[in-house]
């Protein structure tokens, strides 16, 4: 009896490591699956589709937590060759293991940044930047950047190539996602998509979570991502998503890369695992009411914020029960 309650156990921690694992990974690819589309449906990508990532190593002087918490600079890069990749996706994630709660901050990549050793340019410059420096790496030079300007640091990187999108979805729903487009959609997405509701594959879902060339800018998209996001969440989550979990987990391992060695890896699944009732809390910066639209001849549309209000938001809530 003993024995059967062990293994029920067991079982029950493995599966809810599969739905964390495949949440995160879908928080990172659903929120940043963007500019990538029109490259890589336009045939200008330099790399293919099936090419790992293989980014391992690279330099990152990230700080250890003082409160015993994982903070991990999560980015989604829109990889055309490895000389002009840029994060399309920024998001700082901390998991606290003594509240089991896990803590999602996604950073705008056209915030009007400065760059510790070059001009002010859109924060998501930075990787692109720091890896045409051979003394440098874009993580490294990022994970500055963001110290210089909202004085947070972190102490792991983690980075998904979105190259990968399609194959996933279409892996984990090959009859297609069902989604509601709002209007119609075509703008540098590669293809044109039409209002209603309609089952949608990889290709499109991209296009859809991507399209930011109406009136909300980028703060449609990051809304119609979320939109994307809890419909890939309730897929997932069905008894036919969770049967492919190790189907899809093999589908993602060529496009991450991360400093995390396996013990790092393992503590944390631990905690999340054996923790009850994860919580997960969200925000967005810049936040309401602190940043102006602004442009720069050389550098386009940005967002001008007030970063000593986003750095006394973001310490709030990282810091905040």
């Amino acid at each position: 009896m003993e024995s059967r309650v062990s293994n029920r156990k067991k079982r029950r921690a493995k599966v809810r490591w599969r739905r964390v694992f495949l949440l995160l990974f879908l928080l990172l690819i659903v929120t940043g699956a963007g500019y990538t589309a029109y490259q890589y449906y336009a045939g200008v990508h330099q790399t293919k589709p099936g090419d790992a990532l293989n980014m391992d190593n690279l330099e990152f002087n990230g700080k250890k937590d003082a409160n015993g918490r994982t903070n991990i600079l999560l980015l989604g890069i829109d990889r055309r060759g490895k000389e002009d990749s840029r994060t399309d996706t920024i998001m700082i994630a901390q998991y606290d293991p003594k509240k089991n709660q896990v803590k999602l901050v996604s950073i705008m990549r056209d915030i009007y940044a400065e760059i510790p050793g070059y001009k002010n340019y859109k924060i998501n410059t930075a990787y692109y930047l720091g890896n045409l420096d051979n003394q440098k790496s874009g993580v490294e030079l990022l994970r500055k950047t963001i110290k210089a300007n909202f004085d947070i640091d972190v102490q792991y990187y983690a980075l998904v190539d979105f190259q990968g999108f399609v194959k996933i979805v279409d892996t984990l729903a090959p009859q297609g996602i069902e989604i509601n487009v709002e209007h119609k959609m075509s703008k540098n997405i590669g293809m044109t998509l039409y209002p209603g509701k309609q089952l949608m594959h990889g290709k499109e879902l991209l296009a859809y979570a991507r399209f930011r060339k109406d009136a909300q800018g980028d703060f449609g998209r990051v809304a119609r991502q979320q939109k994307v996001l809890k419909a890939l969440q309730k897929e997932v989550f069905s008894v036919n998503g969770l049967a492919k979990a190790p189907k899809l987990l093999g589908t993602i391992q060529p496009y991450l890369s991360t400093n995390m060695s396996k013990m790092d890896i393992l503590a944390l699944v631990k905690d999340v695992v054996l923790g009850e009732n994860l919580k997960v809390k969200t925000m967005t910066v810049p936040i309401a009411g602190t940043y102006t639209d602004a442009y720069y001849p050389e550098v386009g549309a940005v967002l001008e914020v007030d970063k000593a209000k986003n750095t006394e938001e973001i310490k709030k809530f990282l810091d905040e029960e």
